[in-house]
């Protein structure tokens, strides 16, 4: 599917608003080694538009991983729940980062079906590139 034309003063809103970062991982554009991507909350395919309001920042593998999902499993309950909406949801109440600052911990089940569907604990690529980031003082995000 062709990708929607985002006009480019609503894309510099969504990235301000978004302080440049993925909404997901928390990822900031300047340790990103790609464009943060305008995500579509509710995908198009699901009914969604490019409404502002439906538009948020995520890196590359974050908004691979999410696709066209809306919802995930929560793993403890069973239970199927929405994913996390980073526009309109706080992270730290869904989220917060282990001592290591490697992994994302699951507070909520909005949280657990997010991190599960997303892989925002266990992709390989990211844990490594999260190690290098700790290490340099730059990881974990303060807020």
């Amino acid at each position: 599917m062709a990708r929607s034309y985002i006009p480019v003063a609503i894309d510099r809103r969504v990235r301000t608003a978004a302080q440049n970062r993925c909404g997901y991982c928390l990822s900031p554009q300047r340790l990103v080694m790609a464009r943060l991507e305008i995500e579509h909350i509710i995908p198009i395919s699901k009914g969604g538009n490019n409404d502002e309001s439906n538009l948020w920042l995520a890196c590359p593998l974050c908004n691979g991983y999410k696709s066209d999902k809306t919802i995930g499993i929560d793993l403890e309950t069973r239970e199927t729940v929405k994913l996390f909406n980073p526009r309109n949801q706080v992270w730290s109440e869904h989220f917060c980062w282990t001592e290591d600052g490697l992994r994302i911990v699951r507070k909520t089940p909005t949280g657990r079906a997010t991190v599960a569907v997303l892989h925002l604990s266990d992709d390989p690529d990211a844990l490594e590139v999260r190690s290098y980031w700790v290490l340099a003082g730059w990881h974990p995000p303060e807020d």
